[in-house]
């Protein structure tokens, strides 16, 4: 069955890859326990991924009990030169996977977009997600452009040069410190001048208005959800909704159960039907041409009736089932990507 092609706007299958022998026929013939892998991206009709590269912290991301929910504690900050090399490294996994695996590709211009949805190619769009491989003087930044990056994250849920990270809690207002460094504001206005996407996921309130405030381009929040349905502090205000949409950019709405589930409990399920009930309630209060798709497959637990990649179709099923159109469907699998792209890259 050939599905419609689908943009999405998170994944840490990097990661993944990384851990294991051989990344490349892991990445060609499948891995267990991952989400996604080439064959099931061609199965679920998967054309572009922003494939990120991401730093794991020393010290581990803990769940801490509170006495209404649960919070996890910030990390402290990484060595950006340690950060670097890992950043580095991971572009070079995604590289050589280009390289070797027939039916993969970078994706770092509006063509090679284009050319991955008209011909069922797999794309990845570098991201760095958390900025701390980035020189706080941005020294290395033309490299990294140069190497493909078309999306950075200046912060993930830690501290770094550019800005503090959103305490990461359940219930919490996104407002949970600081917002960007000057060097922080500094690197949002580098990407606009680069034409790289400025990923506002896992910014604290205050660092999502300092890029407003600093960025003439489209607003970006890849994997997050709709914070009147489950306040979540990694989920947007209808206030930061609003603002998205009125910079005529998209609200990536991610797969990940905690911010998806209105519930105390760290582990609680979600399902398919509150996945889209984020996609509805962002459509229905920014407009259809303000929503898309952020999974954060292989970065986080997902609902189980999605499962992996291949659930995909699944939830543009349960689009047209609440009475979405074709041409609704399209914008929220790959068109209002699309045009957000067109104005940034």
């Amino acid at each position: 069955m050939t599905h419609m092609p689908v943009v999405d706007g998170h994944n840490d299958t990097l990661l993944r890859l990384g851990s294991t022998d051989d990344p490349v026929s892991a990445f060609e013939e499948g891995i267990e326990g991952t989400h996604i892998d080439l064959p099931r991206a061609r199965e679920a009709g998967l054309g572009v991924g922003f494939f990120a590269t991401f730093v794991l912290s020393d010290d581990e991301h803990e769940v801490r009990r509170t006495d209404e929910g649960y919070e996890f504690p910030l990390p402290d900050e990484l060595d950006h030169g340690d950060a670097r090399s890992v950043t580095y490294r991971y572009l070079e996994l995604l590289h050589r996977l280009a390289a070797t695996v027939d039916g993969f590709r970078v994706v770092d211009s509006l063509d090679d977009f284009d050319a991955c949805l008209e011909s069922g190619e797999l794309g990845a769009v570098p991201h760095i997600e958390g900025a701390a491989g980035v020189a706080p003087d941005l020294a290395n930044l033309d490299f990294l452009y140069a190497a493909g990056v078309r999306s950075i994250g200046p912060v993930w849920s830690r501290p770094n040069a550019f800005g503090q990270g959103v305490v990461s809690r359940y219930p919490g207002s996104p407002d949970t410190g600081d917002g960007l460094t000057d060097a922080g504001r500094d690197l949002v206005r580098a990407c606009e001048r680069h034409g790289i996407v400025v990923d506002c996921a896992h910014l604290t309130e205050r660092g999502f208005w300092d890029v407003a405030e600093t960025s003439g381009a489209p607003l970006v929040a890849s994997h997050t959800g709709a914070y009147s349905l489950c306040p979540h502090s990694r989920n947007l205000t209808d206030e930061q909704i609003d603002a998205v949409a009125d910079s005529d950019g998209v609200v990536g709405i991610g797969f990940l159960e905690p911010i998806l589930a209105d519930d105390p409990n760290p582990d609680a399920d979600a399902t398919l039907s509150d996945l889209v009930d984020h996609i509805e309630y962002v459509a229905d209060r920014a407009g259809i041409d303000h929503v898309v798709l952020g999974s954060d497959f292989d970065g986080a637990p997902i609902p189980d009736d999605v499962g992996d990649v291949t659930g995909l179709p699944a939830v543009f099923a349960e689009l047209r089932e609440r009475g979405f159109g074709e041409d609704d469907v399209s914008k929220v699998a790959h068109g209002n990507w699309r045009r957000v792209l067109a104005a940034t890259w």
